[in-house]
């Protein structure tokens, strides 16, 4: 109880702003419309009307959820009006970026940890990488890629996979180099290789750190799926869920859409969460 008090009161004073933030962001065109028709607002129905319009500058929290529940339990999966289905096409192209992404990760701290011309020439690479806005990028990625034929999932694959890279190469350099120098030293009295002392060593001490860094990349890969989406005109997707709720002022579903990718990016985390629980766990490292 010591624990959920403080959560429930932050959700309380949360929910309480938003009200307030509606009622006061959607009251301007309750009242133009009141003096078109010739008519005075009282406060009740000024708080009564600014919390159900159908399309509000800023919707309700009661409205974002029962749009939220509509689209996940209100249509069948299979249904284009789903947010199952969109959320879905979404984390397709997030787990093979987030696949990608990882792995080429790990090759990069690898090769960076063993090789101090790659620690000086691919790491500022890596880190310049990131300074290049994703929304300038997507773009410039799907138009060669559809320029050699490559549609679909993989242009979504590829940008999901650049924004989870780099915390998993800086997770990976760190959790490799976590070794002191007295372990390093007791390995080479064995007379170990290399290769063995990564195995033996670096990975297993790299663990706590892969797994950190997973988490950061997997919510990265999912962003990195979503803005893919915008740019190619897809039709499905939570992506192209956002970009029809723009076009046609819905912001009822444009909130409920995020709300959606915020569960599934909550999801995803858990999921990387309980691997490493049950890895730590079986190598003897759980906190």
């Amino acid at each position: 109880m010591n624990r959920v008090l403080p959560i429930l009161t932050v959700v309380a004073v949360i929910v309480a702003l938003w009200y307030a933030a509606t009622v006061w962001m959607n009251a301007p065109w309750v009242r133009d419309q009141a003096a078109r028709a010739g008519q005075e607002v009282t406060t009740s129905q000024l708080v009564r009307e600014t919390l159900n319009q159908e399309r509000p500058v800023l919707p309700a929290p009661h409205q974002v959820i029962a749009e939220l529940w509509k689209g996940v339990s209100g249509q069948a999966v299979t249904s284009k009006r789903s947010l199952v289905y969109h959320a879905w096409i979404t984390v397709s192209a997030t787990l093979l970026g987030f696949a990608i992404g990882a792995g080429l990760g790990i090759l990069l701290a690898i090769g960076i940890v063993h090789n101090r011309a790659m620690d000086l020439s691919v790491m500022p690479w890596a880190i310049a990488s990131q300074t290049i806005p994703i929304l300038a990028i997507a773009p410039m990625i799907i138009v060669v890629l559809n320029s050699v034929g490559v549609q679909g999932l993989i242009p979504k694959a590829i940008i999901s996979a650049y924004l989870s890279f780099f915390p998993v190469v800086v997770g990976m350099v760190k959790g490799f180099r976590s070794p002191d120098r007295m372990q390093l030293d007791l390995l080479k009295t064995y007379s170990a290789s290399q290769s063995q002392t990564f195995w033996k060593l670096r990975w297993p001490s790299s663990a706590p750190y892969l797994f950190a860094s997973l988490k950061v990349a997997v919510a990265a890969s999912l962003v990195g799926a979503i803005v893919g989406e915008m740019p190619t005109g897809a039709v499905a997707g939570l992506g192209a869920r956002l970009l029809s709720g723009s076009y046609y002022g819905q912001t009822i579903q444009i909130w409920s859409t995020l709300f959606m990718a915020a569960l599934v990016a909550a999801a995803l985390v858990a999921i990387v969460g309980g691997i490493e629980r049950v890895t730590l766990k079986r190598m003897g490292m759980a906190r």
